[in-house]
């Protein structure tokens, strides 16, 4: 069985383009996932710990046949394969993966939440999720992203779009 998941992704360390970049195409070599869609990248303040450089965040369409507990264990082996070390809480990090949606499933557990549980009170996650998002109302929520961004209005203004990533084309000097 093949389901539409969504993730979040997000760097404040080091080369922030190309660790997002790096694990966009490292969830597209494993098993079970194929990357669908790639939001535009914005730059944002940090959240919760503020004393902190700003944030790259994106989000990503994936195709995957794991189950919702497979694919979180991926992204968390992706994390430590780009360098991702837990420290301090909402801190500084070189790549953030987080689960959003599942397809339409709901998961409670104690490590492993979704929806994402603070995904509708976080502009940072809700703007690069609206560019993949492909449909009306966000399941479980039953309301549209944009709803939920015109509840944080203050917030939104804090995500300023970046730019692209083109992470299919491998970078490098071009042969011609």
């Amino acid at each position: 069985m093949t389901v539409c998941a969504y993730l979040a992704l997000g760097s404040n360390i080091g080369n922030r383009e190309d660790t997002l970049r790096k694990a966009i195409r490292r969830l597209n070599e494993l098993p079970g996932i194929r990357v669908k869609r790639v939001s535009s990248v914005y730059e944002t303040d940090p959240v919760g710990y503020v004393d902190q450089d700003a944030f790259l965040n994106m989000a990503v369409a994936v195709e995957t046949e794991l189950s919702p507990e497979q694919l979180l264990e991926t992204a968390l082996a992706v994390e430590r394969e780009l360098g991702r070390v837990r420290t301090i809480r909402w801190g500084p990090r070189t790549i953030d993966i987080d689960l959003l949606l599942y397809g339409s499933y709901t998961v409670q557990k104690e490590h492993l939440m979704i929806p994402h549980p603070a995904m509708a009170e976080r502009a940072f996650v809700l703007v690069p999720l609206r560019d993949v998002w492909e449909g009306g109302a966000l399941p479980v929520y039953n309301q549209t992203i944009d709803h939920f961004l015109s509840h944080l209005a203050e917030d939104h203004k804090g995500v300023r779009k970046w730019g692209t990533i083109n992470w299919e084309i491998e970078s490098g000097p071009s042969g011609s």
